[in-house]
This record gives C-alpha cells, structure tokens and sequence, in this order.
C-alpha cells in the first residue's frame, strides 16, 4: 500500500486538476446505494418489532445488502477503469494499492462492501448455529456495522473528493451530494443509540451526552468542508427525512406477531420513534461558522471564504462556541419536544407515540412517562461535564472538516 496521509490529503498539480463540467454518475449511485444500508436497518429493526422471526432472505436484509453491493460495484468499475483506461488526470486523483488505482473514498467502499458480503452467510450459520438473533451484538453482526460504516465513509469521502476538485455548478450540486451522504451517515448514527433516545430519556444525561458525540462532529464537519451556504441544516433535514418517511410508510403494510410472548396486538409494521429536532441546533451552528471570524471554509469555486487564523486556542474558542450552542439548543428543545411526543396529542400516524412500541413490550403507563435512569439534575456539576463534551465533540468536529478540505484524490 503505496499512499502516504500526506498524499491522501494533497491536491495534484493544476494542470490535472481542472474543473469538471457534470456531476459524475457514481457519485449519485453510491450516495443512493449507501441511503439503502440505515433504511434496510430501520426497515429491519420494525420487522424484528412486529413479526419477531426472520430468516436472511427477508426484503429488509436483502435492502440493507444493497446498500453494501451497489456501491461496492460502482466503486469496483471505477478502480478498473481508473487502473487500465484512466486519464493523467483521473490517476493523479487516485491513490494506488498493489498497482491497481483508484480515489481513496472507492478503496473504503470496496472495503466494507466484502465486509458487508462477508457477514451475510457468517450470520445465517450463526443463527442456525445458536438461534435467531440470541445476541444483538454477535460477531456477524459486528462485522456488518464495521461494514456498513465503511462503505458509508467511503462514499462520503469519494464524494468529497470530486467536490473538492470541482467548481461552478458542478461543485454546489457535488456539494449537495456530500450534505446528503453526511445525512445518511447521521441517520446511521442515530440508529446505533436507539436505545439511548427514545423520547422517555430526553431528560436524561445519557441522552444528551449520546446525541452530542454521535451528531455535534458530523453537523461541524459538514459546516466546515461542504460548500453549500447551510450544509448542517440539509444534513439534519436529510436524517429527520429518512426517519420520518419511515415512520409514516411502515404502518402502512400489515404484519402481525409470529413468535411469543405478545404483549401487544400489533397488526401493521412498527414504525421508529419520532427523531430528534436536530435541525434547530444545525442551524445555529451553521450560522456560527458563517459568522466566526478566520473560519476556514470553500465557496462554490474553491475559494476560501475567510482565511484560516493559525493558532490552536481559536480553533478551541470556537469548539467551545459550537458546543455551548448545540447542547443549550438540543436541551431546550428535546427538554420540551419530549413531553409533547408523550402526550395524547401525539398519539397519531404522524408522530406515532404509541405506535412505536414492539409486540413484546408489556403495555403500562411507563411508555408516556419519563424514564428515571440517567434524568439530568440541573446542577452545575453534571452541565459541566455535558459542556466539557460538547466542546471535544465539536472540536474533533472541526478537526474532521478541516481535514477534509484538503482531501482531493
């Protein structure tokens, strides 16, 4: 393996570098392919929730599989036509492994996609091994999640790349493309700490805690390195879309329990709870990286709209900006919004505030109530070390954007 962090993250010379006149037709296709793996999921969580048994062959499994293969072929054409039939140009933007040649996003890609491959016959042996999903965390399913997040970085940083590289119109719509695929992966995110989110816990220290080191990095990164006016903003409306389009088309098909005890007569597929308003706190960190001053960012033609102001200690004066913003908006907002998806007035197909609940959850009182585990006091202390979070998150945030700015090959 021939690259080196510092030629992963160089630009090639000018001259191999000019602009590309169309968005090119693997970057919609891995972007569309990686939004298959967190909607498989979601679509695969509601169908353990409502029917209980399974086997591989299910729609949900074969979607989240998809979400791995067709990224995984496009990227698999283009290391193939980069290698045998690219251009000076397109080899200079690629990063070479044991002779073959191709963007650094398409080598992660292919990477998780055989990941993903490799899981699908792995859990089937394991299932009939020690039954049907003994474990949540299994070996095949670990494989998978590593995965999936593989083939998810890789698109985003393919995409990135050609943004990086390109200008005009083609850069805002590749732009557009990068915010979308950071959505995707905040949707995957907020699948990972499902359990740590249900609107019972949005007054709870773990729930806060949870949210800002799974979604404060990806809303600053994206700020930072997309070239959209408000790419935090349209990666937040992108998750709050897939969540919400799951929630309100999977009541539609019936399905009913086939494995006990059942605890609830469920007759048509579970759908996810509501998500979290995260576009309230994107917003507010889009505009402070629009506003701070010596922020480093790239308008549409590759520009930087402020120059960077060296010094570690502003880039930490402004971690700690992002952070206080984002936890006092996210606080104030879920402190409220809970209580609302509690109440009767969510109880509708829009917000779903019974209907989330699996068949083998024993119905009570409890399910509209806030949970006692982890309920944030209000004490100086324990804001404290929610705040000191916040700003690790947004710096590591901040790091990853800036990082990712250089990225071109």
């Amino acid at each position: 393996m021939q690259p080196t962090a510092t030629a992963l993250s160089s630009a090639p010379p000018a001259a191999r570098d000019s602009a590309v006149a169309a968005v090119p037709w693997h970057c919609i296709v891995v972007v569309i392919g990686a939004a298959c793996i967190p909607i498989g999921v979601l679509w695969d969580i509601s169908w353990h929730s409502t029917v209980g048994r399974d086997t591989f062959w299910t729609a949900a499994h074969i979607m989240i599989q998809l979400g791995g293969i067709v990224p995984g072929l496009a990227c698999g054409w283009l290391a193939f036509k980069t290698t045998f039939f690219g251009t000076e140009a397109e080899r200079a933007a690629s990063v070479s492994i044991l002779g073959a040649r191709a963007p650094l996003g398409a080598w992660v890609t292919i990477w998780g996609a055989l990941a993903m491959v490799t899981s699908a016959p792995f859990d089937d042996w394991w299932h009939n091994a020690y039954g049907l999903d003994v474990q949540i965390i299994s070996p095949p399913h670990a494989l998978l999640a590593v995965g999936m997040f593989g083939v998810a970085l890789g698109c985003l940083l393919l995409v990135l790349a050609w943004q990086n590289r390109s200008e005009g119109a083609a850069r805002a719509r590749l732009a557009l493309l990068f915010t979308l695929m950071t959505g995707v992966m905040i949707t995957m995110n907020a699948v990972f700490i499902t359990e740590e989110s249900f609107p019972n816990q949005h007054r709870g220290l773990v729930f806060y805690i949870a949210a800002m080191l799974q979604f404060l990095p990806m809303v600053v990164l994206v700020s930072r390195a997309s070239s959209l006016r408000w790419p935090a903003t349209v990666a937040a409306l992108a998750y709050m879309g897939i969540m919400c389009g799951m929630i309100w088309v999977l009541p539609l098909f019936e399905a009913t329990p086939k494995l006990a005890p059942v605890y609830r007569q469920v007759t048509h597929m579970v759908p996810p709870a509501f998500p979290i308003l995260l576009v309230v706190p994107a917003l507010a960190i889009d505009l402070v990286m629009r506003f701070w001053p010596a922020t480093l960012r790239r308008d549409l033609s590759g520009s930087l709209l402020r120059p960077f102001a060296a010094g570690w200690w502003k880039e930490w004066i402004l971690a700690a900006a992002l952070g206080a913003v984002f936890l006092a908006l996210l606080l104030t907002v879920q402190w409220h919004f809970s209580a609302f998806l509690m109440s009767d007035a969510a109880d509708n197909w829009f917000f779903a505030r019974d209907g989330k609940w699996p068949y083998f959850v024993p119905q009570g009182n409890w399910t509209n109530e806030f949970w006692k585990r982890g309920n944030v006091n209000l004490s100086a202390p324990l804001l404290i070390v929610a705040f000191c979070v916040s700003v690790f998150a947004a710096r590591w945030g901040l790091w990853l954007g800036q990082w990712m700015l250089r990225v071109r090959r």
